[in-house]
């Protein structure tokens, strides 16, 4: 079987949803799932559910900076070496074990931040293992990371209830 690579990109609501999905579905077939969670603490509620199900690693995520926008230009350097440290073993562990499935959830987010190199995620992508089907969510994905996917599923807000102040809620964003 060929594999594949998806984006999961835009500004609505579902990115991580349809990714977790997805990993539901394989870990229901008996494959293998690596999942690494970028820009996110191991809090969210599917976190805990996926630790349920066999066939499914959940990297931990340790360490949380806030919103980038935010953080002083220490606080940027600390995240860039965490954050390039996770992804490096996140990958390296997608090559040495037999996972069918890797997701890279928020990936564009620090690749867009400059807080891992987009150049390791595209020559990884490139070389992946044969039959490793990858998933990468997050917003405005570069022409780079597009033109190295096979699907390309695009999640457009129309309405969302934090435009109306209303913040998010556990068990449903998060």
């Amino acid at each position: 079987m060929e594999s594949c690579v998806h984006i999961y990109c835009g500004d609505g609501k579902g990115k991580t949803t349809a990714a977790i999905g997805l990993a539901v579905r394989a870990s229901g077939c008996n494959k293998k799932v690596l999942i690494a969670r970028f820009l996110k603490t191991d809090h969210s509620g599917e976190v805990l559910a996926l630790q349920t199900l066999s066939g499914i690693t959940v990297m931990p995520c340790e360490k949380s900076f806030g919103f980038f926008t935010n953080m002083t230009d220490e606080q940027k350097k600390e995240a860039r070496i965490y954050y390039s440290g996770l992804l490096d073993r996140v990958l390296e562990k997608a090559v040495n074990e037999p996972f069918d499935l890797l997701v890279l959830d928020e990936i564009m987010a620090v690749c867009n931040y400059g807080l891992v190199d987009e150049g390791t995620v595209l020559q990884f992508i490139s070389g992946r293992p044969e039959n490793l089907e990858v998933v990468l969510t997050g917003r405005n994905p570069s022409s780079q990371l597009l033109d190295q996917a096979d699907y390309v599923s695009e999640i457009k807000k129309i309405r969302h209830p934090y435009d109306r102040g209303i913040n998010a809620r556990r068990g449903i964003e998060y």
